[in-house]
């Protein structure tokens, strides 16, 4: 989803560690409350816990820690936000842990730029653009690509 695409899409925007990202609201199946969850043993930290949705079982991801960023207990405001991504030909159930969920808006196309190639604290390979709506910068993350590098 580059500057080049010029497509609009709807998206969920959600904060993590002050900042603001946007998932296609396509895949976003609902969101959740905290609810308890279940630590996995051995498990790699970036989806170390299991959730109980509706009586499936559902791997929680933290992405904080993929962008590297600080891990904070959960507060008021924490939600985890249960998606559907393709991995592997697959249809995949995830929940993913957000600091705070905002609302579903319309990024235009347009205003999605390529992840500057310099000056990102986060890997570009893990990012497919830059929104901007006002004065605010959306980071428009590549799901599939952040699951498929684990």
């Amino acid at each position: 989803m580059a500057a080049n695409d010029n497509q609009s899409f709807e998206a969920l925007t959600l904060a993590l560690g002050g900042e603001i990202f946007a998932i296609d609201a396509n895949c976003v199946h609902e969101i959740l409350d905290m609810i308890p969850l279940t630590e996995v043993p051995g498990a790699r930290p970036f989806v170390g816990n299991l959730i109980n949705v509706r009586g499936k079982v559902v791997p929680l991801s933290d992405l904080r820690i993929k962008f590297g960023m600080e891990q904070t207990p959960p507060s008021i405001d924490t939600r985890i936000v249960v998606i559907e991504i393709d991995f592997g030909g697959e249809p995949t159930v995830v929940g993913l842990l957000a600091d705070k969920v905002y609302e579903v808006t319309t990024i235009g196309g347009a205003s999605i730029e390529d992840t500057p190639d310099i000056g990102m604290r986060w890997r570009p390979d893990f990012i497919k653009g830059i929104g901007k709506r006002g004065s605010d910068f959306i980071v428009i993350p590549d799901i599939v690509r952040i699951f498929s590098e684990d």
